[in-house]
């Protein structure tokens, strides 16, 4: 597999691609989004393939939209990392939506921190991917839980969880069916659903039998926010129902896909 450098620009629109892993999205209607919509995904960190992560959410989505990504993927594979790319101020500015799909668990410093979520409170939209709960988790504040919308500390083993919509019809699950099981990933225990989040849908755990939510929505400030904490294993990103899911997710938090 190719690796990804640190930092770079890709446009889907004007025919430039990664090398595709999926079919993408089925159900999106082609078009919906007005000329390209430019997301910025912030990667790297310990415990996942990133690389292929990548490949796999950028080609799906150019199935679904014209898309112009930027990819910052910097901080080694290591669980302690502060991002250059965000000393710049301005570092979230043009962007339609955010992807955050990290995974820096050790770092705790609030001035950083803050950086980051004071773009987004001021209303830059985000998804965020499974590790991303984690991120930060060593932190003595809560901005970046409450900008996720759920607090987790820890994740049950891997299995094949069912899912449960709690909300079918909304937009971003209308692409799920009843009954889908996830390919082998973790199921990350939600301490709590912060109160502006509302849970799509949840998955039992095997170990306490507790229902935890797994897709949920929040907003933070004047942003739009979509998680899933699915996203741990290479088949989950394989996988069409969840890459559907993420593809629903991203347009939505965007302001391109429903209420």
């Amino acid at each position: 597999m190719h690796m990804l450098p640190r930092t770079f620009r890709i446009s889907l629109a004007s025919g430039l691609f990664l090398v595709a892993l999926v079919s993408g999205c089925k159900t999106a209607p082609h078009g919906s989004v007005r000329g390209p919509l430019h997301a910025l995904l912030i990667t790297g960190g310990c415990c996942h393939n990133y690389p292929m992560q990548t490949q796999s959410l950028v080609t799906t989505m150019s199935k679904h939209a014209s898309v112009e990504w930027t990819v910052v993927n910097e901080g080694g594979s290591g669980t302690r990392a502060m991002l250059p790319f965000y000393d710049n101020p301005n570092w979230a500015k043009n962007f339609d939506v955010v992807v955050h799909n990290e995974c820096f668990a050790d770092t705790d410093s609030p001035d950083y921190i803050r950086k980051i979520t004071a773009a987004h409170r001021a209303g830059v939209p985000a998804v965020v991917i499974h590790c991303a709960m984690h991120t930060y988790r060593a932190a003595g504040i809560d901005d970046w839980r409450e900008f996720l919308g759920v607090t987790s500390r820890r994740h049950d083993h891997q299995s094949r969880y069912p899912v449960t919509r709690v909300q079918p019809n909304h937009p971003i699950l209308r692409g799920v069916p009843e009954g889908w099981v996830t390919p082998m990933d973790e199921l990350y225990v939600i301490e709590k659903l912060w109160p502006n989040a509302q849970a799509l849908a949840t998955s039992v755990s095997e170990r306490d039998g507790n229902a935890y939510p797994v897709a949920w929505i929040n907003q933070y400030g004047k942003a739009r926010v979509f998680g899933t904490t699915y996203g741990h294993s290479e088949d989950t990103f394989r996988d069409p129902v969840y890459l559907d899911l993420l593809c629903r997710g991203v347009l939505w938090a965007a302001g391109a896909s429903g209420k």
